[in-house]
């Protein structure tokens, strides 16, 4: 899952994104509106963390942008006010939920992933091909009953390719979805994990390089090709 959180108190800003980086996100930080409108208009994100009041562009401003472009992002509105005035204008502008400060980290993260759930096409909760079974909320895997330890990296492929539904997926997709801004396009790294996640696997082999695409995990039902 790929997430910006765009606000202009660093301190807040950095302890999110680790935060959501220990839950397994890859997370990139502006923090003004004008860098998150930049970045917003370059990478795809699965959901934006938005602070309503920021220097620059506005956080409503760049709520605007964002439902206009049509893209399937999320955004997850933050503000310092909880009235219910304050709470019914922010979802007013588009946005798919709304937080006030203070506010509970655990409650953050719960609903950052319902909102990434809520992506089209919608993903199920737990993600299922053959006797592999993953759960993004819980952060576990397991192959016909056995639990399967991944890393964080392991895990975050392993659900980008389930989630696509045996489509395939290239290095570059899985780069971007998995990795932040500060991965090198041109390392190995995809390749690696993939080799380890497979290893980790086991037999019968789960993830199908398709030469000079990709990778895929073959589901039943889903077009060759």
């Amino acid at each position: 899952m790929r997430v910006l959180v765009v606000e202009d108190e660093a301190a807040l800003a950095e302890a999110i994104a680790r935060g959501l980086r220990r839950e397994g996100m890859a997370v990139d930080v502006a923090l003004d509106g004008d860098a998150g409108h930049e970045k917003s208009t370059i990478t795809r994100y699965d959901v934006i963390v938005l602070d309503r009041d920021l220097p620059g562009m506005s956080g409503d401003e760049l709520c605007r942008e964002i439902v206009a472009s049509g893209a399937l992002t999320r955004v997850l509105m933050l503000t310092a006010s909880g009235t219910v005035e304050d709470r019914v204008e922010g979802l007013s502008l588009g946005a798919d939920d709304y937080l006030a400060k203070p506010f509970a980290f655990p409650e953050l993260v719960a609903r950052v992933r319902a909102l990434a759930r809520r992506a089209t096409p919608a993903t199920p909760p737990v993600l299922t091909v053959g006797d592999l079974e993953l759960d993004p909320a819980r952060r576990t895997v397991s192959r016909a009953g056995r639990p399967v330890e991944l890393t964080r990296k392991e895990f975050g492929v392993l659900e980008v390719l389930l989630a696509a539904g045996g489509s395939v997926v290239s290095s570059e997709e899985l780069l971007e979805r998995v990795w932040d801004e500060n991965a090198d396009p041109f390392t190995t790294t995809v390749r690696v994990t993939v080799m380890t996640l497979r290893k980790k696997l086991g037999e019968p082999g789960l993830i199908d390089t398709v030469v000079g695409s990709g990778y895929r995990v073959p589901v039943a039902g889903a077009e060759e090709g």
